[in-house]
């Protein structure tokens, strides 16, 4: 997110957009993960004590997750950065210095999408959307779908997913489906995201998500066909440059329940 970490697209739509929803009345929350390369002192970050001191668990080890925050002055909005030491506290965010893919970079994603779960719950603060974006976040409408459906801080939460053009041509671990489940889920709910690929994340993304925003104009052909066949509501890429179309995306999506009943 944009000024912390200017990495791709995605950097300028998750400043931009929450500062126009928040314009529109919507109470804003913003997690990223705190990635190494993310100025600690410039962007006067600070660790949150009250949210700090979870334990998020991956392949049975307990990997401690500390809640940091900062502020955009100009905005009026506040970012919480989940960290953690093992994770996050590199030079370089998802490959190394010669260029080469993170071989963990499956279980930073488990640990933040699981992480930013447990923030919002102990947030004390139910949010009615949950806007993900890029592969990173694919875990969170499948966690909120099956682990978070009965809990009261998502049980009415409404999951919007944009898609990017694909980020990583790699793979990860090929047992990241396995270290993806969660309680009240088996190896079925994650079965989707098994090939560890960009597209495979975003297919899952797809199948647990209420609406889809496809927020770059070159999206991966089958990912694209993946869309299409799922039959969810879609903000086209055309209608992305305006913010006001987000937010009739969103009372859109917040509302079909309520048109289905009628």
């Amino acid at each position: 997110m944009s000024p912390f970490l200017e990495l791709t697209k995605i950097s300028e739509i998750t400043r931009q957009l929450p500062q126009a929803m928040q314009d529109k009345g919507f109470e804003i929350r913003i997690l990223m993960p705190r990635f190494g390369n993310i100025n600690e002192r410039r962007n006067r970050l600070h660790e949150v004590i009250r949210l700090s001191g979870m334990n998020i668990i991956i392949n049975d080890n307990d990997n401690p997750l500390i809640i940091k925050v900062a502020s955009i002055p100009s905005a009026r909005m506040q970012v919480y950065f989940l960290d953690n030491e093992e994770y996050f506290q590199r030079k370089h965010v998802f490959n190394d210095k010669d260029g080469k893919f993170y071989a963990d970079n499956d279980e930073r994603m488990i640990f933040f999408c699981k992480g930013a779960l447990e923030t919002v719950k102990k947030l004390g603060w139910a949010p009615d959307i949950v806007h993900c974006h890029g592969w990173m976040s694919a875990l969170v409408p499948a966690y909120i779908k099956n682990t978070y459906k009965d809990d009261p801080t998502f049980k009415h939460s409404k999951i919007v997913y944009s898609i990017y053009e694909n980020d990583f041509t790699e793979k990860l671990d090929d047992d990241f489906a396995r270290k993806a489940v969660m309680s009240d889920m088996t190896e079925a709910h994650t079965d989707v995201y098994k090939p560890g690929t960009n597209a495979a994340l975003y297919a899952g993304a797809i199948q647990y998500s209420d609406g889809i925003v496809l927020a770059s104009e070159n999206i991966d052909a089958d990912v694209l066909n993946n869309v299409k066949n799922s039959q969810k509501s879609v903000l086209e890429f055309n209608s992305t440059s305006d913010f006001e179309n987000y937010y009739n995306f969103y009372d859109e999506i917040t509302n079909e329940e309520l048109v289905n009943v009628a």
